[in-house]
């Protein structure tokens, strides 16, 4: 807002009475050459919100006002990036499950792909955090500070158990997954994590295409549309409070459109 100001005024009190909207549009224009849209968004309510001031002390703003453009929000217009059935079956088998880290690393993985847990959920899971005759998940450490239980699905619950038993070392530490290099015993950090699924991703040869963990947190809400799961439902699952949070991750089912839609005019069917 000084930037206009001072771009009209000088140093000189504004008088809002000589601002057109003309002047508007083309310092937003200019503006527009070089910011992105979400800094010329954050200009333009800046604009907004100088002007409802001087509305509130009696000058007449509103034509002023509608001279601002809106500016488009193109962030959620892509297609989510996700990994396909193929994707994903190479990136599981990329896990080694006869060395006690692999074994680690792929139950971390089953938790990341099957529950959509992020890494520091991950990183916050106990011995207690499973109910294993009910078959159940408890995730304490949740970006929201809630606690809630998720169903264990057969191929995590298997992967941790395998963990258990033939792969996790000795140590008096109550959390799930803990280093196996020194310092041992203690818990591994969001960024061991993400790199122990980067060196995946490299295995399997898809380290140009992916990386981190967020990848595979938007593939299971993806999978999960796919299997005919409401949005109510991934939100919970995913433990988004907004159902317009979750929208971001399954935006757009390719096969379901592809199977409703229509030829085009004068197209082959």
């Amino acid at each position: 807002m000084g930037a206009f100001l001072s771009h009209q005024f000088g140093e000189q009190a504004p008088v809002t009475a000589q601002i057109s909207g003309e002047q508007l549009e083309a310092y937003i224009s200019q503006l527009g050459s070089h910011l992105r849209p979400a800094s010329l968004r954050t200009v333009c309510n800046s604009l907004r919100s100088y002007l409802r001031y001087r509305a509130l002390l009696g000058e007449p703003t509103a034509v002023l006002s509608n001279a601002l453009p809106k500016i488009a929000d193109w962030r959620h217009t892509a297609l989510p990036k996700v990994l396909s059935d193929k994707e994903l079956s190479a990136f599981l088998a990329a896990f080694d499950c006869t060395d006690p880290m692999g074994q680690r690393d792929y139950a971390i993985a089953r938790c990341l792909v099957d529950l959509g847990l992020r890494g520091q959920e991950v990183t916050d899971l106990t011995l207690e955090s499973i109910d294993w005759h009910r078959a159940v998940l408890t995730i304490n450490g949740t970006k929201s500070k809630r606690v809630q239980k998720l169903p264990l699905p057969e191929f995590t619950g298997e992967a941790i158990a395998q963990y258990l038993r033939h792969g996790r070392p000795q140590t008096n530490n109550r959390l799930l997954f803990v280093r196996h290099r020194a310092p041992f015993g203690i818990s591994l950090s969001v960024s061991a994590i993400r790199n122990s699924m980067n060196r995946a991703f490299v295995r399997c040869g898809l380290r140009d295409r992916y990386c981190n963990t967020h990848v595979l947190r938007r593939t299971a809400a993806t999978r999960l549309q796919q299997a005919g799961t409401s949005v109510k439902a991934i939100a919970d699952i995913l433990r988004h409070q907004s159902l317009d949070t979750v929208r971001v991750y399954v935006r757009v089912d390719l096969d379901t459109l592809r199977a409703v839609a229509l030829p085009w005019p004068g197209g082959q069917s």
